[in-house]
């Protein structure tokens, strides 16, 4: 089973790239982030002539996500991160697509920090490890990936020091994300590239596309019921014209024998 992420930076304007790497790469599943669009302005009839049915919170501006599956219906578990009634950002979507959940993700950024909008991004965090920990308790096959604004290590980014300041790389935010690892989740990109993974995200400023100033913080996380066998980012994807700032990450992984599951996942409304 092939699972992908890509935060495609609007998926009106990118469309045909997206349908096209579609063609080309056939993941079973994919997760989108900054749509852009209104769920009832999301290209769902397009996608599905190409193959993938979807699964989507689509909002304005700057949130939106959404989960595709190729010849299967994805069944909606959550659209929306639990613990906050409040919080009508759409950055959050579960479901089950052939026998596997799938949690589609975009943490907040969090800039500037420190301020309101860091203080939020940890919360969110918090609640995230809160799910996170409910879905590792059920032993069911389980995949987090998205856009987590996380950058993990120092090896995760070209230049660690032009970016102390920045929410993705504060020690508060990278031991929230070591902490959710720590409940036993594997970093697929990670664990497929131990001496330095490649980088997901180069921003549109300062030529850093074409010096490799890039950055890693798109992830897919694997529970302990899939094995990994690869993972990488399609990178070339970056390059075109008119392309997201981020490129689209994959992993193959398989299920591992069943040793029993505990509980089942509960279905929600968002």
């Amino acid at each position: 089973m092939r699972v992908a992420t890509w935060n495609i930076n609007h998926i009106g304007k990118r469309l045909d790239r997206l349908l096209d790497w579609l063609d080309r790469r056939r993941p079973d599943v994919l997760a989108l982030q900054e749509l852009k669009t209104p769920t009832a302005d999301f290209p769902a009839a397009a996608l599905k002539q190409a193959g993938y049915d979807s699964l989507v919170v689509g909002q304005r501006t700057w949130n939106g996500v959404a989960l595709l599956a190729r010849g299967h219906a994805p069944l909606p578990v959550l659209t929306a991160l639990p613990g906050d009634d409040q919080d009508r950002e759409a950055r959050y979507v579960e479901a089950a697509i052939q026998g596997v959940l799938c949690a589609c993700l975009y943490l907040p950024n969090g800039n500037p920090q420190p301020g309101p909008k860091f203080d939020h991004k940890l919360r969110w965090f918090e609640r995230l490890r809160q799910r996170s920990a409910q879905l590792w308790a059920t032993g069911h096959p389980v995949v987090l990936l998205g856009d987590w604004n996380v950058v993990p290590t120092d090896t995760d980014i070209y230049r660690p020091d032009s970016w102390r300041d920045d929410a993705l790389l504060q020690p508060a935010v990278r031991q929230a994300f070591a902490d959710l690892l720590a409940q036993g989740w594997t970093d697929a990109l990670r664990a497929a590239h131990p001496g330095r993974p490649p980088f997901t995200f180069w921003d549109y400023r300062r030529q850093r596309w074409e010096r490799d100033a890039g950055l890693r913080i798109d992830h897919i996380l694997l529970s302990r019921a899939l094995r990994l066998r690869d993972a990488g980012v399609d990178r070339d994807e970056r390059g075109r014209e008119h392309a997201s700032d981020h490129a689209p990450v994959w992993a193959e992984i398989e299920l591992r024998p069943r040793a029993g599951a505990r509980a089942p996942i509960a279905r929600r409304g968002g």
